[in-house]
């Protein structure tokens, strides 16, 4: 019963999915986005060049708007998601796994896993007509990476949790990675947080395409 439900799931997010895109070609209305997360938010500065980007390539107004907070870990996240709901998104990109995974946070995979299903389950309830994607963000290294030795672990429960909520999922590593050590360690010079221009460079591009469609591919 637990696979079909997940299944059905899966199946109503890719129809709503199709029944969105429909609706931004067909209405023309302007598209809001709520960046939902922590610091790779708060302080990501690809924002604004997502929105330009988005207006450009679909003909009409994009807009990103921040709920965010430095060193949120998902039970933040949870706490306000109403704050997310009352915006009214037609998209909505989280990523809360960042923090729960420092070792100073003292919260377990399970835990962390479990928060963000509720996480996803709220949004799904407040927002059904909306677009939920995940967000995998850069690698982390130095001392960032020191404090979360366990860090693929809570990506993977995230994954879990997103697959199992009909949740679509982005993820940014692959692209990350293909830099050379030296330009990782510019991108990313304290080894958490990937400077504006960086993530902007790394992340505009793939996630105007999946939020834009064809049209908005590089």
């Amino acid at each position: 019963m637990k696979r079909l439900y997940q299944s059905f799931l899966v199946l109503f997010g890719s129809v709503t999915i199709a029944a969105t895109a429909q609706n931004f070609d067909s209405q023309k209305h302007p598209l809001k986005i709520v960046a939902f997360g922590t610091s790779l938010t708060a302080r990501g500065g690809w924002q604004g060049p997502l929105a330009e980007k988005l207006s450009a390539c679909l003909g009409w107004s994009a807009t990103v708007e921040m709920v965010a907070k430095s060193g949120a870990p998902s039970s933040w996240g949870l706490e306000h998601t109403s704050e997310v709901i009352r915006l009214k998104p037609d998209v909505v990109l989280v990523e809360f796994y960042a923090n729960d995974a420092a070792l100073n946070r003292f919260t377990s995979v399970s835990t962390s896993g479990d928060t963000i299903g509720a996480i996803f389950s709220s949004l799904r309830r407040g927002l059904p007509d909306a677009r939920i994607i995940m967000q995998i963000m850069n690698p982390v290294s130095g001392m960032a990476g020191m404090a979360r030795p366990y860090f693929s672990l809570y990506i993977d429960a995230h994954i879990r949790q997103a697959k199992a909520n009909g949740v679509e999922i982005i993820d940014h590593r692959s692209r990350w990675m293909s830099l050379s050590q030296n330009e990782l360690a510019k991108a990313i010079p304290d080894g958490l947080h990937p400077t504006p221009k960086a993530a902007t460079s790394i992340m505009v591009g793939p996630l105007a395409e999946k939020i834009g469609g064809v049209n908005c591919s590089s």
